[in-house]
């Protein structure tokens, strides 16, 4: 399986630590494949909107919200 390096928010970070340390996850690295590839899924499924820039992706989080997420 290919290996890939990012860098994320550190809100990002703690969520993705929150949820492996509630048992949502056995590990980090379970919890990053399962994340991105729902992501993916539901980017495929609605697709980028026509007013959104390349990428569409915010470190504010949704609503302008910087610690508030609504899925």
């Amino acid at each position: 399986m290919p290996k890939v390096e990012l860098t994320i928010p550190e809100h990002l970070e703690m969520q993705i630590t929150q949820m492996v340390e509630s048992g949502e996850f056995m590990n980090r690295e379970e919890a990053v494949q399962q994340l991105i590839s729902a992501g993916l899924k539901a980017y495929k499924t609605s697709g980028p909107m026509d007013d959104e820039p390349m990428g569409g992706f915010e470190d504010d989080g949704m609503m302008g919200h910087e610690d508030e997420y609504v899925f």
